[in-house]
């Protein structure tokens, strides 16, 4: 049976105007390759996000409870299960 016998070819890598052609079609004028600068480098910083997360948690437990923030009228009288 023929059908089940198949030959591997080897395949050869597409360029990207290959690429688009077989996916779209011949490219229009609507259409342009550019090319995108990369990044500019992130500033370096002394503080991680591991320390970062350790001083909020701490200046929160330090604070005053009169600092807290109390729930407004509207939130106190609605039921939190609902």
């Amino acid at each position: 049976m023929s059908l089940l016998r198949r030959t591997h070819k080897e395949l050869k890598p597409l360029g990207e105007a290959e690429a688009y052609n077989r996916c779209h079609g011949s490219r229009g004028d609507e259409v342009r390759i550019i090319k995108v600068e990369p990044r500019r480098a992130r500033y370096e910083t002394d503080v991680s996000g591991e320390r970062l997360r350790e001083a909020f948690e701490n200046r929160l437990d330090t604070r005053e409870p009169s600092e807290e923030i109390e729930p407004s009228p509207d939130e106190a009288d609605s039921d939190p299960l609902v």
